[in-house]
């Protein structure tokens, strides 16, 4: 029993001794807590639906004014039909609606009009939200002064539904999960390879006394570091589309050739990205174990805060920031629109920007770090 007392005394003693890992035990729960409490939830609000209003009518206006008093979508206008698609296509809007010109018409005639609702397919949970509080549209507040009857006519018939509501699923119109999921499920593993693998690189050199003996061969620092990082590029590349071409075989993940071109140029800068964020935290760590903590401490909120599982749309306002922090948020909207939506390279030029600038940042701050360390 005194064996078993000096031991956990020495391990208790031996964690004290190191204060990053203190405070990641203690902030990683409450991190969690405050995240499931506050931040992370599937039912958005305000979401962007982009309209055309080609009656203009009062009867249409009807149906704006009880969409924007509802409060779910956050309503403006575009010119035609096809930039409401196009819109959806790019990510400035999750939904839209097309009120044709005869819509009043149609209606006083009692001939049941159509107006078409489209919804992003991107996320099957969001379209099914989407699709849920569509009722906005024609719920008795917006119906009840639709209805025309002509007293002089004779045997008149109302439809039970002044108007119909067509309902459209783009991109993903059978509403796949596995669509979703797969492509952000590259992203986690090659975050995950890349921050484990390469995060313990260098610092498994320190803690084995070898760092020196490479300091002193004949390669400068920068050669040194990319040395060590190019084994784990590779990987990472070949992971991406390794699991790239699985999804696709076994699971029907949209591969359009349109696609190829931007899914090079985002193996590149993502695994470049992450690559370059392993090595830093091997630089600033001292121990595996802490650089074990730290690639956890950023692995699970990039799961949780990168729209991955949870909308991004749903989070509160002073949430959202954090999530453009993280790489894997990027890389999210990046494949899921040229695989899935097959968005122009033009319009996710942000995103690319963002992961270019991540590469740039970290492996900079790395060979300063670095050099810092090895005087």
């Amino acid at each position: 029993m005194n064996v078993i007392k000096t031991i956990a005394k020495k391990e208790f003693m031996q964690l004290l001794s190191e204060p990053r890992l203190i405070g990641f035990i203690i902030f990683m729960p409450v991190l969690m807590l405050l995240l499931f409490g506050f931040a992370l939830k599937l039912e958005p609000k305000n979401v962007k639906m982009a309209y055309v209003d080609a009656d203009k009518s009062f009867f249409s206006n009807l149906i704006k004014t009880n969409l924007w008093s509802d409060g779910y979508f956050q309503l403006y206008e575009v010119n035609s039909k096809e930039d409401i698609i196009e819109d959806i296509r790019s990510g400035k809007a999750k939904a839209g609606l097309y009120i044709q010109k005869t819509f009043s018409k149609e209606l006083t005639d009692n001939a049941q009009p159509h107006v078409n609702f489209f919804v992003d397919g991107t996320m099957p949970s969001l379209a099914t939200s989407m699709k849920n509080n569509s009722g906005a549209i024609d719920d008795s507040a917006v119906t009840n002064d639709m209805y025309f009857l002509d007293e002089d006519s004779e045997n008149v018939v109302i439809p039970e539904d002044p108007f119909v509501i067509d309902t459209t699923v783009l991109f993903n119109k059978d509403e796949k999960e596995t669509w979703f999921f797969l492509p952000s499920i590259i992203g986690v593993l090659i975050m995950q390879i890349s921050l484990i693998l390469a995060g313990i690189s260098l610092v498994r050199e320190k803690e084995s006394n070898t760092l020196e003996q490479l300091l002193v061969a004949p390669i400068s620092k920068t050669e040194l570091i990319i040395a060590k990082i190019l084994p784990y590029s590779i990987i990472g590349l070949f992971e991406f589309y390794f699991i790239l071409a699985l999804g696709h075989y076994l699971f029907t993940l949209p591969l359009p050739t349109s696609a190829y071109f931007p899914l090079v140029l985002l193996s590149i800068v993502y695994v470049g990205a992450m690559i370059s964020l392993g090595l830093f935290i091997s630089v600033i760590s001292q121990t595996q174990q802490q650089a074990m903590f730290i690639a956890i401490f950023i692995i699970i909120p990039s799961i949780l805060l990168s729209g991955m599982i949870f909308p991004i749309d749903a989070m509160p306002q002073f949430i959202k920031p954090i999530a453009y922090i993280f790489p894997l948020t990027y890389f999210n909207e990046i494949i899921r629109g040229v695989l899935i939506k097959e968005t122009l390279l033009i319009d996710l030029s942000v995103d690319y920007l963002a992961l270019i600038g991540f590469n740039f940042f970290f492996a900079v701050a790395s060979i300063v770090k670095f050099k810092k360390y090895v005087g």
